[in-house]
């Protein structure tokens, strides 16, 4: 079975879908508002590696040192190379296209592909956003050309380094890759079922106009919101200038910045009752995970759709960290925050920052950094 529909998988099948595909299905299965959409499943990736016999050589290309860039990098450009110039089985090709055609009921339409490695979202490891995403594709030879640099981006720099360090053996790794309907948002953004970081029941939900991708890059400073969650009562919120936002080119598919109209900037982008309606969400799909989570969502028409979800691995589990005062440095220049937003991690190491803008520089960065 190279492909499946998600509303016929659940979360008992992550080695077939790996974490995300199996997330989507349970939630669709539990009457979540899920876009519709299908998985090509981690056997139909492992067999294009078996039956064209190049598992041997792919890993063998993978044996470098991970703590020399170079090398890493070279690792890299082989190894995307062995699957981007390997052709997919006609079985595959043949599956993948009745789905998209399924799916697209008579007009083709654009698609999110998403990667899901089999292991990714476990408590253990979290190999989320090591693999890559590819959105707006449209069109049966696009599509399949977006699985396959799904499968290549299992062997990016970050995921083979982060692989080897958390001692995963590379063969043991499997990719599915998620495909669904794109949604159009007109807002987005993510809820914190629980506070991301010492997890009181206390729901997050931050907000901006477009599609998710202002917040979740981290573009602008998205409207937050704390709610009780027992209670659904709004207990404060933030409403941040949001001058720009991310839109779909409808005829292209590509990803452009707008500013925001000046009339929508410093107004909330959620309604009370929008904001209440969310919460309810995060609730039930926290009640189903019976774990806090961290869930991305789209509001189009005045319909909420839900896009993903994954637990939330950063809350405390020992004691809170009391306020430390620290002596404040005279600094020139701006004072104000140029972004601002719920801190996702409490922290588990410290140092000196040190920016590296490629990843041939990380020979700069020194213990202790």
């Amino acid at each position: 079975m190279d492909t499946v529909w998600l509303k016929n998988i659940g979360k008992e099948d992550i080695s077939i879908v790996g974490g995300k595909g199996a997330n989507l299905g349970e939630m669709i299965n539990n009457g979540l508002p899920v876009p519709s959409g299908f998985a090509v499943t981690a056997q139909a990736f492992r067999n294009f590696l078996v039956d064209n016999k190049i598992d041997e050589e792919l890993f063998e290309v993978l044996k470098v040192n991970v703590d020399n860039d170079s090398e890493l990098r070279e690792a890299e450009k082989n190894a995307k190379q062995i699957i981007l110039e390997t052709k997919m089985s006609e079985k595959t090709v043949k599956e993948i296209k009745r789905k998209y055609k399924d799916l697209c009921e008579g007009e083709k339409i654009f698609v999110a592909v998403r990667s899901s490695a089999t292991a990714e979202d476990l408590p253990t490891a979290s190999f989320a956003g090591q693999q890559e995403t590819f959105l707006n594709i449209k069109g049966e030879d696009n599509l399949l050309d977006a699985v396959k640099k799904c499968w290549a981006s299992l062997y990016g720099a970050r995921a083979i380094f982060y692989r080897v360090k958390g001692g995963f053996e590379h063969s043991k790794v499997n990719i599915a890759v998620i495909v669904q309907k794109m949604v159009d948002s007109e807002k987005a953004g993510v809820i914190f079922t629980s506070h991301p970081t010492t997890g009181e029941p206390l729901a997050i939900v931050e907000s901006a106009w477009g599609l998710g991708e202002a917040v979740v890059s981290g573009t602008v400073s998205p409207d937050n919101f704390v709610v009780d969650r027992k209670n659904l009562k709004i207990l404060d919120e933030k409403i941040n200038e949001k001058a720009k936002m991310f839109v779909k080119d409808p005829k292209t598919g590509d990803t452009k910045i707008f500013k925001v109209p000046e009339e929508k900037r410093n107004i909330s982008s959620l309604a009370e009752e929008e904001v209440i309606e969310l919460v309810r969400y995060g609730n039930k799909i926290e009640a189903l995970y019976k774990s806090p989570q961290d869930v991305e969502w789209g509001i189009t028409g005045g319909k909420i759709y839900i896009l993903q979800s994954r637990a939330i691995t950063t809350i405390n589990k020992g004691e809170v960290l009391k306020d430390q005062t620290t002596k404040k440095k005279e600094a020139g220049g701006r004072e104000e925050p140029i972004l601002m937003g719920t801190g996702a991690s409490p922290g588990v190491v410290s140092g000196r920052v040190k920016i590296v803008k490629k990843l041939d520089g990380m020979n700069e960065v020194k213990e202790g950094d």
